[in-house]
């Protein structure tokens, strides 16, 4: 299964190492990059190219990395399982989608004959990842990727299990400081999570994920946050969105990433219109396609209704025209109207009071009595 961002699965990007160049220092640093290039063109030609690139890496940069040889039987082993585990999660998130769709309709199965299908579905790939960790206790993604099937089933206790194996097994790995960060994220105690988190990206600062990871936990658990780092709730805030802002720069393009960043502002209090703005302006420059740019468009809208730009909110809302996104548009076009009617009342009342205050229409001064005559006067 492809990982949610608070999920941590056996993913690629946990377990290789990319060649990231610090333009800042690129002098320097030319003849050992040019050597690291030239070294993995020939690394990719060699009999046994894991072998070789592991080498490579080490030598070249001082990290140990270890590249999994997709000849060997026992990771041809570990990719079935893998395979097997991609493939009944497909096949259960149709059933699930296929069922909310029959339910709506009235129809649709009950949910203890759902929970007993997948269960049954989801069985033999259990079976599959503990027939394995029996013949390979020492696989440390086979642990990582059954401790992540055990949590999309719901068995915290044995995902904890097989992180704490892992850990022991790799305590250096930022995958496993990582996935066990979303553990404790997820079961708490959550200031533990902000500890693994930091250990994760100490240990490997360019993997966004982990940052991803992070920025989001900080973010909805600000409480925890707040005693933990001492510091107020806008102070929470902008710790969050740095992170976001941090791992964007290392994923640029990550239109995903962009959005979580850009989402966050809705539950900032007091608003800060001016950046979210911005952030959704960002998104929409990496959106990859249509429906991804009218999603934002929705967003830009939200916003300037709100923020009283109504023209801006109207041209968005017209540039809307996916009919996924039809009732949402629906919604925010009679929000809109309803925020212009009430404008429109404000600015009346505020004319009239205006002009009742203004010195032309203040009423003339009552008539002054002459004063008394004293007595005995004429």
């Amino acid at each position: 299964m492809s990982p949610p961002a608070l999920t941590g699965r056996s993913d690629p990007r946990f377990f290789t190492v990319g060649c990231r160049l610090d333009f800042a220092r690129l002098r320097a640093n030319f003849s050992a990059v040019n050597t690291l290039v030239v070294g993995l063109i020939s690394a990719l030609i060699a009999t046994n190219q894991a072998v070789a690139v592991s080498n490579l890496v080490t030598q070249t940069t001082g990290l140990t990395v270890a590249v999994p040889d997709p000849n060997d039987p026992v990771e041809q082993e570990f990719k079935k399982i893998e395979t097997a585990d991609d493939e009944a999660q497909a096949e259960v998130d149709g059933w699930l989608k296929d069922n909310n769709a029959f339910a709506a309709k009235g129809g649709g199965l009950p949910a203890a004959e759902m929970d007993r299908r997948i269960t049954k579905r989801f069985a033999p790939v259990r079976q599959g990842y503990e027939d394995f960790i029996k013949l390979h206790p020492n696989h440390v993604k086979a642990r990582l990727a059954f401790a992540s099937f055990l949590d999309d089933i719901h068995d915290e206790d044995g995902e904890m299990v097989q992180l704490e194996k892992a850990h022991e097994l790799a305590p250096k790995d930022p995958a496993v400081w990582n996935n066990m960060a979303n553990y404790y994220g997820h079961n708490s105690p959550v200031k533990k999570a902000f500890e693994y988190y930091e250990k994760a990206i100490e240990l490997d600062p360019h993997e966004p994920v982990y940052i991803q990871n992070f920025a989001t936990t900080v973010y909805l658990f600000r409480k925890d946050a707040a005693e933990y780092y001492h510091i107020n709730e806008q102070q929470i805030f902008d710790k969050a969105l740095a992170l976001y802002a941090q791992a964007l720069k290392l994923s640029p393009t990550n239109f995903p990433l962009a959005t979580d960043l850009a989402q966050s502002y809705y539950g900032i209090k007091p608003v800060r219109t001016a950046a979210a703005l911005q952030a959704w302006t960002n998104a929409l420059a990496i959106a990859h396609d249509e429906i991804e740019r009218e999603g934002v468009y929705l967003h830009l809208a939200r916003f300037k209704l709100n923020a009283g730009m109504f023209a801006e909110a109207h041209a968005h809302l017209n540039d809307v025209t996916n009919e996924n996104y039809a009732e949402l548009k629906t919604r925010l076009a009679h929000n809109l109207e309803e925020r212009e009617r009430e404008a429109k009342d404000t600015n009346a009342v505020q004319t009239v009071t205006a002009k009742l205050d203004s010195p032309t229409n203040s009423p003339a001064p009552a008539p002054q009595l002459p004063p008394e005559k004293k007595n005995g006067a004429n």
